[in-house]
């Protein structure tokens, strides 16, 4: 039988898991090519041989994924995979009418395909849209089963932007691991929090080797996820936090969409920040597509290290760089520290961004007012810092806000004071995750 040619559409994450699981060592098929987008700097790379495995001896190369009618004309491609997440239905289906329209199938992988089977219990933690408070939410969850006696390991949606053999498998305990294995920005948000509160961390591109090494330490996995993907391993119990700040993104997200059917339970997040029609709007459209899903409100209160220190100064704000950017929201938790503890001015430094930066305010406008922080590679933070100096002498601000889960400051010299603000989960009323867990035996 002749092999069917496949070109992998991805973003460094789920594309690499897809063909690790699916293609990997199938006779039947020949992946010929990676194609990447949203994350810079990741296309011109190639998936190395070390992790292709046997019927890849050369490896496979990566390209922009803005070639890829190209390389279906170059390669006699049979048919592409999407393999990247937090996209709208109708980008989806644009890219798809590109594929089919070269000729060739397109392609979505499904969880059973996908997901690797675990002998240790797996709580995923999902989201409909990056931003929405999956990490806060990993974090209480991980709390409450340490709390109760379990052993925990978390496993985090990948990240491997960097040397991709080296990659295979990560293991962080310490914060001295975050350095070892050369993090970004991106993944010391996700990370460090974890090791603060004594959670052992996985991530890497080789997850069936990583969850043989979870399994090893672990009671219980939980599955902390990235963007708005699905899980890597079948969950026992899958929660999935939403967001009525993006009220409708629910059922116009790939594959958020997915994850509102699949939950178990869904919790509405930021209730406190949105209307109490658009909390109802969201809780009755959960309902209409899983009707059988545990809904819990919560809340992300600001934690400040020192607001009174805010009121009536010129600050520059900080966010989450992610939540930003394909995430699509034009503020963050430094934002609503600047409004609530009554600063004088917010100053944009959006005028002042160097480098990569003034990219990312070019393909995310509604960053308005608000620096996010990238930080995929040593160029990016370089450029962050710059636009930092840059902004403050040119407005002469007051003070910086720190928005992101991690603490800028050891990363980045900022040459005004610079505060902290951070958020954790709050559920409001029952039902609440320590109920979840107990009714699902997690904890007794």
């Amino acid at each position: 039988m002749e092999l069917r040619k496949i070109v992998i559409a991805g973003a460094g994450g789920r594309d690499f898991h897809n063909f690790n699981v699916v293609y990997r060592n199938n006779p039947a098929y020949r992946v010929v090519a990676f194609t990447a987008t949203q994350i810079p700097n990741i296309d011109g790379r190639k998936y190395p041989a070390s992790l292709a495995g046997e019927l890849y001896p050369n490896g496979i190369d990566i390209y922009p994924e803005d070639e890829i009618e190209q390389l279906i004309s170059n390669f006699g491609v049979d048919e592409v995979v999407f393999s990247y997440s937090d996209v709208s239905h109708q980008y989806v289906m644009n890219f798809a009418a590109r594929i089919v329209a070269a000729g060739v199938d397109f392609q979505l992988l499904g969880p059973n395909a996908t997901m690797l089977k675990s002998k240790a219990p797996v709580i995923s933690i999902c989201a409909i849209r990056t931003g929405c408070g999956k990490s806060q939410t990993t974090r209480k969850v991980c709390d409450l089963l340490r709390r109760a006696g379990r052993r925990v390991v978390a496993v985090r949606h990948p990240m491997p932007y960097g040397d991709l053999a080296r990659q295979r498998v990560q293991r962080f305990a310490e914060l001295e691991d975050l350095d070892k294995h050369e993090c970004t920005i991106e993944e010391r948000e996700e990370y460090e929090p974890h090791i603060a509160n004594g959670i052992i961390v996985y991530a890497g591109v080789d997850y069936a080797e990583i969850l043989k090494q979870a399994e090893d330490e672990a009671d219980i996995i939980v599955w902390d996820g990235g963007n708005n993907d699905f899980s890597f391993f079948m969950p026992s119990l899958e929660i999935v936090v939403f967001d009525p700040l993006r009220l409708g993104h629910e059922q116009t997200y790939y594959p958020g969409s997915v994850n509102l059917r699949r939950a178990h339970v869904g919790i509405i997040n930021k209730v406190d920040q949105a209307s109490d029609e658009d909390v109802l709007a969201l809780r009755n459209s959960i309902l209409r597509y899983n009707p059988s899903c545990v809904i819990i409100e919560a809340a992300s209160p600001i934690l400040v290290e020192n607001g009174d220190a805010i009121h009536g100064k010129k600050v520059l704000c900080i966010e989450d760089g992610p939540t930003l950017t394909h995430g699509g929201m034009s503020f963050g938790a430094a934002f609503v520290a600047a409004k609530t503890y009554g600063a004088g001015e917010i100053v944009d430094p959006k005028p002042y961004a160097a480098g990569m930066l003034i990219d990312v305010y070019k393909t995310y406008p509604q960053s308005q007012r608000v620096l996010p922080a990238v930080g995929y590679g040593t160029q990016q933070i370089r450029d962050l810092e710059a636009t930092v100096h840059a902004t403050i002498d040119a407005t002469g601000c007051d003070l910086v806000l720190i928005g992101t889960p991690i603490d800028l400051r050891r990363l980045i010299d900022f040459p005004k004071p610079a505060i902290r603000i951070a958020y954790e989960l709050q559920e409001i009323g029952k039902p609440d995750l320590n109920m979840v867990l107990q009714n699902r035996g997690f904890i007794k």
